[in-house]
Formats: C-alpha cells, structure tokens, sequence
C-alpha cells in the first residue's frame, strides 16, 4: 500500500506538545499520527462489526426454554 502525505493546520501549543510526545516514545510525528488514527479506524470497524452482530443476534431473538409460552403465572412463582 503506497503513502501520500497531507497537511494538518494545527495550533501551535498543540504542534509543540506532539512533539514533545513523539521524542518521549522515540517515532516521528508522522509516525505517531499515523499510529493513532491507525488504531482509531481499527476500533471504528471493531465497534461496527460488533453492532452488526449484535443486531443479528436481536433479530433472530434468544431461547429462553419457554418455547414462547408462560410456564407459570407470577402469582403461582410466588406462592410460599
């Protein structure tokens, strides 16, 4: 997969602070931008992929071994 480059307008409070984050873990702060929104889309397309299958799940409903009917009215639970 090729690499194309981009320009990001940041303030420079923030400029300085990557910078000093990127020499503190040794990589450039390309590398550190690259990283991070690396691990971010990762996580998007994990969060999506886990809805998905949730979803899937809901529709299809759960077994809960009542087969749909009312074993015993609340009332008959709760005799003592």
């Amino acid at each position: 997969m090729g690499k194309q480059n981009i320009t990001l307008a940041l303030p420079e409070e923030t400029i300085r602070e990557a910078r000093h984050l990127a020499v503190e873990r040794g990589v450039s702060v390309s590398r550190l931008l690259a990283e991070y929104l690396q691990r971010l889309l990762r996580e998007d397309a994990d969060y999506d992929a886990a809805m998905k299958r949730a979803m899937g799940r809901m529709k299809k409903g759960f077994r809960l071994g009542s087969d749909g009917k009312r074993p015993a009215s609340r009332e008959a639970l709760h005799e003592r």
